[in-house]
């Protein structure tokens, strides 16, 4: 499976959070891989990208098709619990970026 999230042509949108954890594992593991499956069943999901070093500093891509599945996955129950225990016991700080994708583009070795 790549790590590369295959999204179409922009314009489209991008999630981008930002995040410092807490020394707790708890849970966090688990949570965070039924969010990544649970917003991959929300309309308007594009794919996501995240990775974490060893100081627990992370950075999570997800991308959208427009504002509105973003607002609706913001509100999904399950996806608002998970926040709630972020913000109790996983993250130290964390930062959500909302922005419109324009252009994209890349490059892979053949």
């Amino acid at each position: 499976m790549s790590r590369f999230a295959d999204t179409p042509a922009p314009p489209y949108y991008v999630v981008t959070f930002v995040s410092h954890r807490t020394e707790a594992d708890d849970g966090y593991g688990d949570m965070a891989d039924q969010m990544v499956a649970l917003a991959a069943q929300q309309p308007g999901y594009l794919g996501v990208e995240s990775a974490r070093d060893a100081e627990g500093f992370g950075i999570t891509n997800s991308y959208w098709a427009d504002e509105t599945s973003i607002i609706a996955w913001k509100r999904v129950a399950d996806h608002l619990a998970a926040q709630k225990l972020g913000r109790t016991k996983w993250y130290e700080r964390y930062i959500t970026r909302v922005a419109r994708v324009e252009r994209a583009y890349g490059f892979e070795k053949s």
